[in-house]
């Protein structure tokens, strides 16, 4: 930390403003005043939900800021921007670390160890780092509420999540069928097709070349080939093309002649001395369709397959060719698409010798249980298949390839193609609107939309959304008996379907009056002496005449009210069971305990029915409900065929109703202010509980996953349904992220409606196959439309050299500590600057973080550190000068405005932000330092004031523009200038101002001529402290254009001469005047050192000592504020070198 004589680092300075922000909910003002006033329109922004089971990277910092400074920049412009962070929170990448912690290395493992158990494990860990993100993500300068984060585990967010499927479903875009997909083996499920394209890995495989014997001509061998070894076991046919020309080919061997046949053209390859064998005949493949052949294992010979009568055939296929291998191709069906069509066009038998999991079925002897393609070593098995058939007299040739290989994106093992089962989304029915669709979407960068993208939907499958998995939210589907397909929509369609019913019949009832109801205080201690009136227990009396029923069990809340009134109640049904139950007791009010009812209700007005709004030290409305359920679920297990009365209070009395009936938050809101649907009761009151049984965990909250919702069977016609075990892949939950977050269509239709399509998302490349395909697959199928209009798709931030981050290789900073040096406005600023915005990868290096935080921040904060030292009382903002200087800085700040309101309107950030970069170059580099002399006042008070009223509407206005990509920054400098509003990001966006074109240009063209001739002055080696009589360049500039050039390059006059043959001519005759003017400006620069490092302030008045009488220093004395110059030959201060001696000076203040 800085210290009082320290000054503090950009780190403290940034906490210092995000401390300011949070103790001033700055941004939850901006959500409710965007622009300082009620927002004038809404614009929508979805958030692709991270997975919170790691901490956050460089990837996460540059996506979040993409998703930060346009929500900043749109509520600037006055609109209310809806920013609910969200978890991504099933799939197998949960289920992976699960199995790494509890040792469990199969579906089995799992299943034996318990799957409740397990998901139990997967839950608890999912918001591991939940406080870390909450502690990381505001640092970063992102402002979203993350305090109320949709969750894709939450039931609210699984049941809109059914409702989609059903919806799909019933359009004819949802179902059951068996394909050729790829499968991980060791999670032993299928993937979608956009998820194979996310891990290929080059691979060193074996390819073999296997004899196939003809049954009816022994000593004769078709030649196939196959790059998959460990398929032959399974082997079933073989393919070649009709129109192919083949060979047969006599060898002499060790075991005497054997024929080959092989395509003719693929001869030399296989035999690559004609001396070593002989063509004995030239035909089609046309021959050989039909004839039968020996397979190379036999492990099948009698196993009762369908179609057996079709099995160790040579079919014709169109997809062989004779560009490779032998022109004949082994067939397995099970694992090939290819081979699949082939066998259901031909009802050739299908194999399936390898299972899930990826080992060999036990029929297979030689190898059974052995894995097919290890993760670490794809070769082991293939090379025993491969020996096996040397061994047996089977192999002809075998040799190694190279090839693109797919590997499972969640754990990196290698996939599997394999037939089997799922549900799927059929994609290519919408293929036509998804491609219409895409075309009305704003893509950055502009290529993506046709290439990338639209081309992924050119080819678009059906979409595999079903996982043979554990931890996800299960597939709303039940099939009956004879296989009927039962698909639900919603808790409520669940209960009314499911073949049990409750066991019991319950009802609720609220204590009679209190003491703590007569003066409306909050009582939820269980005060002793809070008992019930006189007029309480008369309620409680009238309210048992009332009853239609006669309780068996009495359960009651201990407090005292509530005991006195099951009393009451017990003395009128002698033969009830009375319980005490501290579940059921009066709701937590924490810090409102012991106050009044109107307190509560004037502090947090209807919002306090919110289900997750909870009181200082208390508990949330949902945190009721769920206990209140618990005991619902308890005593059904516990009971049977009675009549259950709850003695409780009125807000669990509430939550138990809501509970039991599967209110929403919407529906229990609305209750409390109408009162439609009595919720709330009065003192005694009673009423029946109607209950809707859905599967609750032991807290009582309301859990789909399983084994809960495996154990729920559905009555159908009399007929009992059990639900599929299949899971949802987390891919097809994302997607479902625009409605499923609001719980949509169960309740806030209104809110969807408004954010529907969302003006925009952002996320990286990969996402293109990921939840932007994900996400207009669902939008096109339930609501017609493409659910997003504008999409930023980032690059890859790479480690400096080029490769891939990686924290083993420890190949870059910690953004920690970068943060911790430079702040974390520079990071924001370097990569929303760079071209990673626009899909290109981009090296992210410490120098390029420094470069920004020197060129910009530090220049900023220098120009800032001026204006504090010396700006006057009540200065007036104004952007009017008459100065040319004055009248440029404000003209290059209307051009930022405009330059970055472009980009941000068009989506091209970087864009929008490289301007700053310029403009505070532009600023501190050339406007305030030719302005110093009129800041500090050394030009009167009158240009002082100016000056400053120029430079704090430049810097004002600066902050505005600075604000969505720098926040930190742009409120400290909105603070130096006195901002009219508690923050900057509570401001509207700068409306921009006029662009003077042509005295930008001229002022360009000052700054090019001042650099020639700087670098004439180099070359002659002649200082700028030494003035010259003149300089000439080809081209002329206005007269106070002219004057700017003088004084910087230090010269008499500026020239023009279109004729002259350099760019710049310096005259460099140094005339004694000269050298005495030359003298005086450095003996100025000497002095004004001396006192800043005498730490002296402008107002001092000095005396100057100096070694010895060099003349008249009369316009030194003003300059440097000198009272009195003393010539002492024993001053040893400070040397001066001058054109002809070297003086020494001192300086002392008067």
């Amino acid at each position: 930390m800085s210290t009082n004589n320290q000054p503090k680092s950009i780190n403290e300075k940034e906490l210092e403003i995000q401390k300011f922000w949070e103790e001033n909910a700055i941004f939850e003002k901006s959500l409710l005043h965007p622009a300082g006033q009620a927002p004038k329109g809404s614009y929508s922004f979805f958030d692709g939900p991270p997975f919170a089971t790691g901490m956050p990277h460089i990837g996460h910092i540059l996506a979040g800021t993409i998703k930060d400074a346009i929500p900043r920049y749109q509520t600037m412009k006055g609109n209310y921007v809806r920013r609910v962070w969200g978890w991504d929170c099933h799939g197998l990448p949960v289920e992976n670390l699960i199995e790494k912690k509890l040792d469990l290395s199969s579906k089995k493992a799992i299943e034996d160890y318990g799957i409740d158990k397990f998901n139990k494990e997967a839950q608890d860990s999912v918001l591991m780092y939940d406080t870390e993100w909450k502690r990381i993500v505001p640092r970063l300068g992102r402002w979203v509420d993350m305090e109320h984060p949709y969750k894709t585990m939450d039931s609210t967010y699984t049941e809109s999540v059914w409702w989609s499927w059903k919806e799909l479903y019933e359009k004819g875009l949802a179902y059951e069928g068996s394909k050729m997909m790829h499968i991980c083996p060791r999670c032993e499920t299928p993937l979608a097709q956009s998820e194979v394209g996310l891990e290929y890995h080059d691979v060193t495989d074996l390819s073999v070349t296997t004899k196939f014997e003809l049954v009816d001509e022994p000593g004769t061998y078709v030649l196939a080939w196959t790059t998959t070894p460990w398929t032959l076991p399974g082997n079933t046919a073989l393919a070649l093309h009709k129109d192919i020309v083949y060979v047969k080919v006599s060898v002499e061997g060790e075991e005497g002649r054997s024929f080959f046949i092989i395509a003719k053209s693929r001869l030399v390859e296989y035999f690559k001395d004609e001396s070593t064998y002989t063509v004995v005949e030239e035909f089609s493949g046309e021959k050989l369709i039909g004839r039968s052949y020996v397979p190379p294992f036999n492990y099948f010979k009698d196993a009762p397959l369908e179609y057996k009568e079709n099995i160790w055939k040579i079919w014709h296929a169109h997809f062989i060719t004779d560009g490779a291998g032998t022109g004949i191709a082994h067939e397995a069906p099970a694992f090939g698409a290819d081979d699949m069509e082939l066998a259901k066009a031909h009802n050739i038998p299908v194999i399936k010798h390898v299972k899930m999991d990826g080992t060999f079925i036990d029929a297979v002897a030689d190898f059974q249980g052995m894995k097919v393609k290890k993760k670490d070593d794809t070769q082991s098995c293939d090379i025993e298949i491969i020996k096996w058939l040397a061994h047996n007299g089977k192999l002809f040739e075998k040799h190694k390839i190279v090839h693109s290989y797919p590997l499972c994106w969640r754990c990196a093992t290698p996939l599997l193609n394999y037939a089997t089962s799922s549900w799927f989304v059929d994609v290519p029915k919408i293929k036509e609107k998804l491609i219409a669709e895409n075309q009305k979407i704003g893509w950055t960068p502009a290529h993506i939309r046709d290439g990338r993208f639209g081309k992924w939907l050119e080819g678009a499958r059906e979409w595999a959304v079903s996982r043979t998995r554990y931890w996800g939210a299960p597939l709303p589907v039940w099939k009956g008996p004879n296989g009927e397909v039962k698909v639900l929509g919603s808790l409520k369609e669940l209960a009314e379907l499911r073949a049990d019913t409750p066991r019991n019949t319950y009802y609720v009832m609220r204590h009679g009056e209190s003491e703590s109801n007569v003066f409306g205080r909050i009582e939820t201690n269980g005060d002793p002496h809070n008992h019930l009136t006189e007029k309480g227990k008369e309620q409680v009396r009238e309210a048992i005449k009332k009853m239609h029923f006669t309780p068996d069990v009495i359960v009651t809340s201990p407090f005292a009210r509530t005991v006195e009134s099951s009393h009451l109640l017990h003395e009128a049904f002698p033969d009830a069971v009375v319980v005490k139950d501290d579940r059921i007791r009066e709701f937590n009010m924490g810090a409102f305990d012991g106050k009044m009812m109107k307190e509560y209700l004037d502090f947090y007005g209807h919002h306090y029915l919110k289900f997750d709004t909870r009181p200082e030290g208390g508990e949330t409305h949902r945190e009721i409900m769920h206990r209140m359920m618990a005991v619902i679920s308890e005593y059904e297990q516990q009971y049977e065929g009675k009549h259950i009365l709850f003695v409780t209070h009125g807000g669990p009395a509430r939550m138990l109703l809501a509970g039991s009936q599967l209110l929403t938050e919407e529906e229990v809101l609305k209750d409390g202010k109408e009162d439609h649907l009595g919720l709330y009761l009065e003192n005694a009151e009673c009423k029946k509980v109607e209950l809707y049984l859905v599967p609750r965990d032991e807290t009582g909250a309301v859990n789909l996953h399983r084994p809960y919702i495996d154990r729920v069977k559905l009555s159908i016609d009399g007929q009992e349904y059990t639900r599929i075990v299949d899971v949802f892949d987390c891919w097809y939950e994302s997607g479902s992220m625009p409605f499923a977050q609001l719980h949509y269509p169960f309740e806030n239709k209104e809110t969807f409606d408004k954010n529907y399509p969302a003006d925009f998302i952002a996320e990286g490349m990969d996402q293109t196959r990921g939840w932007f395909y994900s996400l207009i697959n669902l939008g096109v199928g339930l609501f017609g439309k493409a659910p997003y209009k504008h999409v930023i798709v980032n690059g890859v931030v790479l480690a400096e050299g080029g490769e891939k981050m990686s924290k083993s290789k420890k190949n870059y900073t910690d953004p920690r500590e970068l943060i911790e040096k430079f702040g974390i406005d520079a990071i924001r600023y370097f990569l929303l600057s760079s071209p990673v915005i626009k899909g290109e990868s981009v090296e992210f290096a410490d120098k390029s973080v420094d470069e920004v935080y020197k060129k910009v921040i530090q220049r900023l904060e220098n120009v800032l550190s001026l204006y504090e030292m010396n700006v006057p009382q009540d200065v007036v903002r104004s952007a009017s000068s008459s100065d040319v200087l004055n009248a440029w800085i404000v003209s290059r700040v209307h051009e930022v405005v405009s330059e970055a309101t472009k980009g941000y309107d068009t989506y091209m950030l970087d864009e929008a932000v490289r301007p700053i970069d310029q403009f505070v170059d532009d600023l501190s580099v050339w406007y305030v330092r030719r302005k110093r002399s009129a800041l500090k006042g050394d030009e009167g008070e009158e240009v002082k004031r100016e000056t400053y009223g120029v430079l704090s509407y430049v810097l004002h206005t600066f902050s505005l523009v600075a604000a969505p990509v720098m926040p930190f920054l742009a409120e400290r400098v909105y603070r130096t200038v006195c901002g009219e509003r508690e923050s900057v990001h509570l401001e509207a966006w700068p409306h921009g101002g006029q662009v003077d074109e042509q005295g930008s240009a001229l002022m360009k063209k000052t700054r090019e001529l001042v650099s020639l001739g700087l670098m004439a002055r180099t070359k002659e080696n002649i200082s700028v402290k030494q003035p010259l009589l003149s300089v000439s360049f080809r081209e002329s500039l206005p007269k106070e254009y002219e004057a700017l050039v003088e004084d910087e390059l230090n010269v008499k006059s500026v020239l023009c001469n279109k004729d002259q043959t350099e760019e710049v001519i310096l005259d460099t005759t140094i005339t004694e005047e000269l050298k005495k003017e030359g003298d005086i400006r450095k003996l100025i620069r000497a002095v004004q050192d001396a006192r800043k490092e005498a730490s002296l302030v402008a107002s001092d008045v000095i005396t100057l000592t100096i070694s010895e009488d060099i003349g008249d220093l009369s316009s030194l004395l003003a300059v440097c504020k000198v009272g009195r110059v003393v010539v002492d030959p024993a001053v040893s201060s400070v040397s001066v070198e001058l054109s002809s001696k070297t003086v020494l000076i001192a300086v002392a203040k008067e």
